[in-house]
């Protein structure tokens, strides 16, 4: 049973060190990604507020962002041709009409201009160093501490222990 216990330790501590190493060595797959994936979500927008659309205004009004690289990236969807930019971009909500929504020129200065990509993988890296460190500190911690403690019993224990006893 301490045995297994050992196991369990060991396969925790495997996992946390693979997963930060995972995530240092293809994050540049995951910007990339990330890219793709919103560009589909803008695509795929619509007012019935499926999930996607229901992420892509909560990252537009989290960030103050509006579109993957800027705001002209919602004129290749299906959405701007039938209402305009999505309300989730405008600065002011209610000085956003449906006509400057429309209307790329006026929208300008009614929207944020900024994309959301730069602005989510710029918050991203700048929270890659938290999730390192803090990674790389619960595997020293596992490996190191008191943990282990319990790692290197469970794996001596088994073995026969002998006490010298005095008749």
């Amino acid at each position: 049973m301490l045995k297994l216990y050992a196991m369990f330790l060991s396969l925790i501590f495997l996992v946390v060190l693979v997963a930060a190493i995972v995530g240092f060595v293809f994050r540049h797959e995951i910007k990339n990604s990330f890219a793709s994936n919103y560009m589909l979500a803008l695509r795929s927008y619509n007012a019935t507020m499926d999930q996607r659309s229901e992420a892509v205004d909560t990252v537009q009004k989290t960030l103050h962002c509006c579109g993957v690289q800027n705001y002209s990236d919602w004129t290749n969807t299906a959405y701007y041709t039938e209402k305009g930019i999505p309300r989730s971009c405008c600065r002011l909500p209610d000085d956003c009409t449906e006509d400057d929504l429309k209307d790329l020129a006026k929208a300008k200065t009614k929207v944020y201009v900024d994309g959301c990509f730069t602005l989510a993988t710029t918050v991203m890296e700048s929270k890659m160093g938290i999730v390192a460190g803090i990674s790389f500190g619960i595997a020293c911690f596992q490996f190191c501490c008191p943990v282990p403690v319990g790692w290197d019993f469970s794996c001596l224990l088994p073995f026969p222990v002998h006490h010298k006893q005095s008749v």
